[in-house]
C-alpha cells in the first residue's frame, strides 16, 4: 500500500513547495501592486507583511504538534483549505481590511503546509530524508524562480494580480485532491508529543547557543523577508534615467528572479560548500559575504541593479547551515525546530512593521537601509555561535 502511495507522496511535496516558494517569492510583487489598488499607504504595505508572519508564526505554534497527535493528513488539509480561503478573499478584497483578513489567513495556510511537508519527509523517507528534503528545497526555489516571470508575463497581458491568486488558489486545490486521495499510515502518525510540555520548551533557552541560533535566524529571516517584500516597491520608488515605471517593475521582477535562482544554486550547492568549510565556518563568510553584498548592492542599485542579486547566494546556505548547528545542541530536536519556526515568523512579522513605519516617515530608501543592519547583526551572532564537539 505504501509502494502505491509514493507517486502521491511525491506530488505532495514537490507540488506544495512549488507553490509556497511562488507564494513567498512574489509577495512583494503583488503588494506592489495593491498598494495602489486599493490605496495603501507604504506603513499598511509593512503591516500586510507583518499580518502574513503573525499567521505563519501562530500556525507554526500548533501545526507540529497537531500533526503528531492528529496526523500529517489532517493538518495539510487544513493548510490547503486556509490557503485557498485566503486567495480567494485577497483576490477579491477591494478594502484594506478585508484584505488584511484573508492575507493572515493565506499566512495560517503556508505555515500549516510547510510544517506538514517538514514532518512528511521524515515520516515516509526515514533513510534518505536529506535527499528529499533537498529535491523539496530545489522545487521550493524553483518556484521562487519561475513564479516572478510569470506574474511578469501575466501583467504585461493586463491579467490582474486578483486573477493570479485566483489562479493559484485553483492549483492548491488539484493539491487537496491528492491529498484526500492519501491514505495515511501508521508511519505517519504521531509519535508522542504529549510529554513536551511549554516548561521543557522554556528549558531550552538556559542554553546560550541555543538563544544565538534563535536570533540569528530572527534577524535572517528578517533580513531575507525585508528584502522580498520591500524591494520591488524601492526599485519602482527610484529616479532612474530612461526607465519607466513599467520599466522599473518589469526589472525589479527579474532582479528577484535572479536573486531566487542564485538562492537555489546555493541551496543545491550547500551539502558540498559545509562538508569543505565546515559549519561554523560557512556561517561566517556567508554570512559577512551577505552583508557585503547587500551593501555593495545598495550602493551601485541605479548603475548595476543586478550586481544585488548575489545577496541572493550569499543568503542561501545560512538557514539550513543554522539548523544543522541548532540540531547538536539538543535532543529535544523537535521543541528546537518549533522555536526555529516562530523565530522565523517573528523576525518576518517585526521586518514589515519596521520598515513600513521608517519608511513612512523618512522614506522607502532609508526603510529599506534596515536590512544592512539586520545582516549586520547575523554576521556578528555567526562570529559568537560554536559548533558543538562530537564525542566519539
Amino acid at each position: 500500500m505504501q509502494k502505491l502511495q509514493r507517486p502521491i507522496i511525491f506530488f505532495l511535496i514537490f507540488a506544495t513547495m512549488f507553490v509556497l516558494g511562488g507564494i513567498q517569492n512574489t509577495k512583494g510583487i503583488i503588494l506592489e501592486k495593491v498598494q495602489y489598488d486599493i490605496q495603501l499607504d507604504i506603513s499598511q504595505v509593512g503591516l500586510m507583511v507583518s499580518i502574513f508572519q503573525i499567521g505563519f508564526l501562530l500556525a507554526s505554534l500548533v501545526a507540529g504538534i497537531l500533526a503528531d497527535r492528529k496526523g500529517i493528513k489532517v493538518v495539510m488539509m487544513a493548510g490547503t483549505v486556509l490557503m485557498m480561503i485566503g486567495l480567494f478573499g485577497t483576490s477579491m478584497a477591494f478594502t484594506v481590511t478585508f484584505f488584511l483578513g484573508f492575507y493572515l489567513i493565506v499566512g495560517l495556510g503556508i505555515g500549516s503546509m510547510t510544517v506538514s511537508v517538514a514532518t512528511l519527509i521524515p515520516a515516509f523517507f526515514k533513510e534518505r530524508a536529506g535527499v528529499v528534503f533537498n529535491l523539496a528545497n530545489a522545487l521550493f526555489g524553483v518556484g521562487m524562480i519561475v513564479t516572478p516571470l510569470i506574474i511578469n508575463m501575466i501583467f504585461e497581458h493586463n491579467i490582474t494580480w486578483r486573477a493570479f491568486y485566483i489562479g493559484v488558489a485553483v492549483i492548491i486545490a488539484i493539491i487537496l485532491f491528492a491529498l484526500i486521495s492519501f491514505k495515511q499510515s501508521q508511519t505517519s502518525s504521531a509519535n508522542g508529543q504529549n510529554d513536551v510540555t511549554v516548561k521543557s520548551v522554556l528549558q531550552l533557552f538556559q542554553n546560550r547557543q541555543i538563544i544565538l541560533v534563535i536570533l540569528f535566524i530572527l534577524f535572517y529571516v528578517a533580513a531575507e523577508a525585508g528584502f522580498l517584500n520591500f524591494f520591488p516597491i524601492l526599485y519602482t520608488s527610484l529616479d532612474i534615467a530612461g526607465m519607466d515605471a513599467a520599466h522599473k517593475a518589469a526589472t525589479a521582477s527579474y532582479i528577484i528572479a535572479s536573486f531566487a535562482f542564485l538562492f537555489t544554486i546555493g541551496r543545491f550547492a550547500g551539502g558540498f560548500i559545509i562538508y569543505k568549510l565546515g559549519e561554523r565556518r560557512t556561517l561566517v563568510l556567508f554570512s559577512l559575504f551577505a552583508l557585503v553584498s547587500l551593501i555593495a548592492g545598495r550602493i551601485f542599485m541605479k548603475d548595476f541593479s543586478y550586481l544585488i542579486m548575489v545577496f541572493g547566494l550569499a543568503m542561501s546556505v545560512l538557514f539550513p547551515t543554522a539548523q544543522g548547528i541548532a540540531s547538536k545542541l539538543t535532543e529535544k530536536t523537535g521543541s528546537l525546530q518549533g522555536l526555529i519556526y516562530v523565530a522565523s515568523g517573528l523576525g518576518g512579522a517585526v521586518v514589515g512593521i519596521l520598515i513600513g513605519q521608517i519608511s513612512k516617515s523618512f522614506g522607502i530608501q532609508n526603510g529599506f537601509n534596515v536590512l544592512i543592519l539586520f545582516t549586520a547583526l547575523i554576521s556578528i551572532f555567526a562570529f559568537m555561535i560554536k559548533t558543538p564537539k562530537i564525542e566519539k
